[in-house]
């Protein structure tokens, strides 16, 4: 994986920071594991009901949709981290997310991309994931919540 763990990556420390980084790079994802170089060794994922390998890493696309329309970028990166906030108690303990980028050749068991050839860009601190929260409670839907939810 490009960008060796060794190498100093930017800690993304606000939805700000995030949403400008998407702004100038928009075909970026977030991948949520213990970090970039816990995906170096083994650059792809695998389908946890039969273990098949993929072709790539899971991921989910930080891009804008053209549906989104004029609404803020920062509201977007905070809607895209709160959908899968429940990675970070669904995967090993310590998940967190990060951002890369890299080829898209195919689709996961989920419909995720899954990314061929990652490049680790930037890490996201919890802090992101605090903001994103407290953003979305002021102007969310009071019946949405992220896609791990419990429930009918």
């Amino acid at each position: 994986m490009g960008n060796s763990p060794s190498m100093a990556l930017d800690m993304i420390t606000t939805l700000d920071q995030l949403a400008e980084l998407l702004d100038r790079r928009p075909c970026l994802f977030v991948r949520w594991s213990a970090d970039p170089e816990a995906d170096q060794s083994r650059p792809h994922s695998a389908d946890g009901l039969t273990g098949a390998e993929l072709p790539g890493l899971s991921a989910n696309p930080l891009a804008v949709e053209p549906w989104w329309g004029s609404r803020s970028t920062v509201l977007w990166v905070a809607r895209r981290l709160h959908d899968y906030s429940h990675l970070k108690r669904a995967r090993a303990h310590g998940a967190r997310p990060w951002v890369l980028e890299g080829e898209e050749v195919g689709r996961g068991p989920d419909n995720e991309p899954l990314v061929a050839r990652p490049v680790a860009v930037a890490l996201i601190d919890k802090q992101v994931l605090d903001q994103a929260e407290s953003l979305l409670k002021h102007d969310a839907n009071g019946e949405w919540g992220p896609l791990g939810r419990e429930g009918g």
